[in-house]
């Protein structure tokens, strides 16, 4: 098994932007471990970017400060950055290819926003026949509210676990994963 970590959207947006995350607390935290410790156990790192390409687009538009990566991202090793346009990591990226070029078999999540573009990649990667990790104190939500109702962030993250461990990925703590449980 030759995994990478997939930091997917860690961008200002969610920090200082109009979509800050707020569930789980040290989601943050949590990501910088994960980081820190697949570089220094020479675990690839994939930083995935969100890119929204609609010419007035409200969030995440290239070159705004919510579209930039957070900074403590920016500081660690990342082995590739890929931009995306869609929720999945691999639709119209190069994720697969460099996936495949340095044989890795399983891939683990981490990032924002639990019930979007992780949830998504996380799906997108066990449809291809990669093992999925899915860390879940270093993804993260919000509260969401829309014409087909509400959920708080605590009960939306929760849910998209649960739906996670049931077929798609094996769920884990940061800690656990480091372990390798």
């Amino acid at each position: 098994m030759k995994q990478a970590l997939l930091i997917i959207d860690v961008q200002n947006e969610y920090f200082t932007g109009k979509v800050p995350v707020t569930y789980p607390a040290g989601s943050f935290e949590n990501i910088l471990k994960a980081m820190d410790w697949a570089h220094s156990s020479h675990v690839p790192v994939v930083v995935i970017q969100h890119t929204n390409i609609a010419p007035e687009a409200a969030t995440f538009r290239k070159g705004t400060p919510g579209w930039e990566l957070h900074d403590e991202i920016k500081r660690r090793h990342a082995d590739v950055v890929i931009e995306k346009h869609l929720p999945g990591s691999f639709t119209g990226t190069s994720l697969e290819e460099w996936l495949k070029a340095h044989g890795i078999t399983t891939v683990t999540i981490a990032g924002y926003m639990t019930q979007m573009c992780c949830d998504t990649t996380a799906r997108q990667a066990f449809h291809r026949g990669y093992t999925v990790n899915f860390l879940s104190d270093a993804t993260g939500t919000l509260t969401i509210s829309n014409a087909a109702g509400s959920i708080s962030d605590a009960d939306l993250h929760r849910a998209i676990l649960v739906t996670q461990q049931m077929r798609f990925s094996r769920v884990l703590k940061t800690d656990e994963w480091i372990i390798g449980i």
